[in-house]
Formats: C-alpha cells, sequence, structure tokens
C-alpha cells in the first residue's frame, strides 16, 4: 500500500514562530552543557520546525480511502476526497484524508482475459478486506467492479452522481464502426462490448486487450490492433476526451451494469464513516444502480456472460430499463425493457423481472459459456 499523503508546506517558511513540543519558542529551549557545543539560534530552529513537522506526519488521518492505484481509480478516490473536503469542514484540513492504494487480483494478472481469471470480485476483493481489517476506512470503486454481493460487515451507502454511461469509439484511421474494412481487429477486454460489436458487425475481430486507459491507448497508437472502446466515463473524470473519436448511442452499444457510477463502502458498525459518506450519495444514481444490479442478480451472471443493462429517468419522470444478455460471439442477443416509477422497490421489482423474462427466453445452457 502507497500513503498518497500530499507533503505539507515546509516549516522552515515560518521560522521565527516555530514553538517546540511543550509550546516552548524555540528560543528559550535549555541546552544540556556538558560535552556539547551549543547549538546557535538557526540550528535551534531548524530542530524544532523538523520536531512539528514529524508530529504533523504521525497524526492519524480522519478517513482512509482505499482505492485501485490505476489512473482512473485514483481520480474518482480524488474525486470522492474532494467532495469530502467541500462538505465536512474538519476534513478539509491538512492531513485529515489519506489516499491509500491496494492492489487488487485485477491489477496482478494483466496477460489473461478477465473470463479466464474468472470469479466475482476480481477488483474489489483486496479493498474489501482493507477494510473489514480496518486498514482503510472507506473503499472508493467503480460499481461496475462491485459483485452483486457486499461482503458481511461492509455497507454501500453512497453512489456519486453518475457520469455519461456511453461508450466511446477510438480510432486512428476510421470514423465508425461501420466504417471499418472487414477483417478489423478491435481490442476490448469485455465480453459485453465484444458481443455487441459481432452481432452488428460479423466481418470484424474482437481480440483480448487488458490494461489501464493510457496503456490500451499506447498499445493502440502502436498499431497493435485497429480500434478499441472505452467508458466514455472514465475518459472524462481523466479529461482525456481529445482520444474520442466517436461516442456510441445506447441503442447500438448498451452499458455494462452501473457503468459511469463510483460507489462508496464503509464498514457496517462505523456510524461516523456512514454518514460522512451518505451525505455525498447522490439518489437518482442510486436509484437507477439497485435497478441494474438487481437484474444482474437474477441472473447471476458470470465473467463469461455478456450482460448489460441501463436504468434512466425519462422526460415524464419514469425509470425506463433497457437490458440484454448475448452469446460471447454474438450469434445470439436477447433484449427487453421496463417502464415504471422511479422509485427503489418499483425499480428493483423491474430489474428481477426483466431478469427472470431474459432467463427464461435463453433457456438450458445458455449461461454456461
Amino acid at each position: 500500500m502507497v500513503n498518497m499523503r500530499a507533503a505539507a508546506h515546509h516549516p522552515l517558511a515560518a521560522a521565527p514562530s516555530v514553538l517546540c513540543p511543550g509550546g516552548r519558542p524555540a528560543s528559550s529551549l535549555t541546552l544540556p552543557s556538558s560535552g556539547f557545543k551549543p547549538l546557535g539560534r538557526r540550528a535551534v530552529v531548524i530542530r524544532a520546525a523538523v520536531a512539528v513537522e514529524q508530529e504533523a506526519k504521525t497524526r492519524v488521518a480522519l478517513v482512509r480511502i482505499g482505492t485501485r492505484g490505476s489512473p482512473l481509480a485514483l481520480a474518482q478516490a480524488y474525486e470522492t476526497r474532494e467532495k469530502l473536503m467541500a462538505t465536512h469542514p474538519e476534513l478539509a484540513e491538512e492531513g485529515a484524508i489519506d489516499i491509500v492504494i491496494i492492489k487488487t487480483t485485477g491489477d496482478k494478472i494483466l496477460n489473461q482475459p478477465l473470463a479466464d481469471i474468472g470469479g466475482k470480485g476480481l477488483f474489489t476483493k483486496e479493498i474489501d478486506e482493507a477494510l473489514l481489517e480496518s486498514r482503510i476506512d472507506i473503499a472508493v470503486h467503480s460499481m461496475k467492479d462491485v459483485p452483486t454481493y457486499i461482503p458481511d460487515g461492509t455497507i454501500l451507502p453512497c453512489n456519486l452522481p453518475r457520469e455519461d454511461v456511453r461508450d466511446a469509439f477510438i480510432c486512428l484511421n476510421a470514423k465508425s464502426l461501420a466504417e471499418l474494412p472487414a477483417g478489423s481487429v478491435i481490442g476490448t477486454a469485455s465480453l459485453r462490448r465484444q458481443s455487441q460489436i459481432l452481432y452488428r458487425y460479423p466481418s470484424l475481430k474482437v481480440v483480448n486487450f487488458r490494461g489501464n486507459v493510457q496503456t490500451r491507448l499506447k498499445k493502440l497508437s502502436e498499431g497493435e490492433v485497429q480500434a478499441t472502446l472505452l467508458a466514455l466515463a472514465g475518459l472524462k473524470r481523466l479529461n482525456m476526451t481529445e482520444n474520442v473519436t466517436a461516442v456510441l448511442p445506447i441503442e447500438e452499444m448498451l452499458p455494462a451494469i452501473a457503468q459511469g457510477a463510483i460507489g462508496i463502502a464503509c464498514r457496517s458498525n462505523d456510524d461516523k464513516m456512514a454518514n460522512y459518506i451518505a451525505s455525498l450519495n447522490h439518489d437518482d444514481t442510486r436509484l437507477a444502480v439497485a435497478c441494474e444490479r438487481a437484474f444482474l442478480e437474477t441472473l447471476d451472471g458470470s465473467c463469461r456472460t455478456p450482460i448489460a443493462g441501463y436504468a434512466s429517468r425519462d422526460n415524464d419522470g419514469y425509470c425506463i430499463l433497457r437490458c440484454l444478455v448475448a452469446s460471447p460471439d454474438g450469434t445470439r442477443v436477447l433484449e427487453t425493457s421496463r417502464r415504471g416509477l422511479y422509485a427503489h422497490d418499483d425499480m428493483v421489482a423491474m430489474g428481477k423481472d426483466a431478469g427472470k423474462e431474459l432467463l427464461s427466453k435463453a433457456g438450458p445452457g445458455f449461461f454456461d459459456w
């Protein structure tokens, strides 16, 4: 783990007013006389300043934020920190919030498809463990990485306002998927993207493409693939939208469950942290995420199952839920939709009902990839 606390201003900038431990001015120090050369005033001030700086460094942070170490994960952690500082004055003090980087299984294994290293929680397990072991106080997750179950002893009472849920098409020599010549290679680690691409453009080839945003863009520029798809939300949070060739409409590329949403978790017995993060919650996002995750939970989908879903509020204030499951090769795509009240119980019921419908349509063995 890496402590990301920003360095404090050097205390020598205010040397004349530095106090030594115990509150005495630096100039009033009593120096030992047996065998020691008396210290000059500047040396005394320096030692006093160092003592103050060390004391500041050992001060325990009020909130330790656990996160993955990718640039995008850190951007999300910093966004959380800024919102906490703006909402709670005591957290705006220097050193009040630490950001703690935790390497997850998904970060450690980059040479295999996500489906092959399998299981749920590839990007959250180690962070959840740090939370339960009190090595951090809150955990910041991309909600699309969070399994449908929350570990015992933790709660997730907060979703920050959702970013744009759409996918971005990035290519150096074509303006859209439709313009790519037959046989063009598209890189993505997402079976959801793979299945929807192949469904509409079966002449294209899709290969596994792992790594953070910067790594994927570098591979693209080096010609490893002709194009890639990335979440627009991540590019926006990284201020990297200049790389976007085109934004894919929802009708062409339905997003991942909870794409663009940030979730913040804490221990279930930590009322102080629960209150801190609940104050940041964006309820429209929380309800949409709950609806989509109810759909996912009903399907009990794995990393090997292309699943997509998006809940949004229409112009009349109702919830519109669009859902999809597919075969990885894109030869079979099943879709459904729901419309109902934008309220928690109604939206969860819609998600479950949509999941049951697609399970029934899919039939036995559809999810056994």
